[in-house]
């Protein structure tokens, strides 16, 4: 994955300040990822919040450009660019996380504690979750023969940390 960091335009000013304000109830992990994907759902950008040049993607993996970063670290907002067929590898977070799909359609895998798959789902634009740990084991596809791209915030100044991950694991059992 490659980073890119980009100023957000008057596009997300409305977005931050809703973040801002759920991320102010100081609530649960579970509660503030449900709070911001209440404030996502009704704030998502268009794909024009990526110049043309990075909705393109990269050919050598999905491509991160960061949008806003709090400056207190409580959160950031960074859009991914996927190319068709890219993915990632199977992860949980440091933190609570929210995205919703501005582009294109996201294949997403949820996998319990022991790598058992316990759910899948078709992500389309105007889709938008959230979610804590522990329970955010996941693996996310770009399945279609499109690019998609997605936003999403996390809780914590990921710049600043370098990744979201917590962890990375070992591929599913076979089914």
């Amino acid at each position: 994955m490659t980073t890119t960091h980009t100023r957000p335009g008057i596009a997300l000013s409305h977005l931050v300040d809703g973040v801002r304000t759920a991320v102010a109830a100081h609530a649960s992990w579970a509660d503030t990822a449900q709070l911001v994907a209440g404030q996502l759902r009704g704030r998502l950008p268009g794909p024009d919040v990526l110049t043309a040049e990075q909705r393109l993607g990269s050919p050598d993996g999905y491509r991160s450009h960061t949008l806003h970063v709090e400056p207190d670290g409580s959160f950031s907002i960074i859009a991914l660019v996927w190319r068709p067929g890219q993915l990632t590898r199977i992860h949980d977070h440091v933190t609570w996380c929210v995205f919703g799909v501005i582009q294109g359609t996201e294949h997403e895998e949820l996998f319990d504690e022991d790598l058992n798959p316990i759910g899948r789902s078709d992500n389309h634009v105007g889709d938008v979750s959230g979610f804590a740990p522990p329970g955010d084991i996941h693996r996310v596809h770009n399945t279609s023969d499109t690019t998609a791209i997605s936003i999403h915030i996390y809780g914590t100044d990921v710049t600043r940390i370098g990744s979201s991950v917590r962890r990375y694991y070992d591929a599913a059992p076979a089914a």
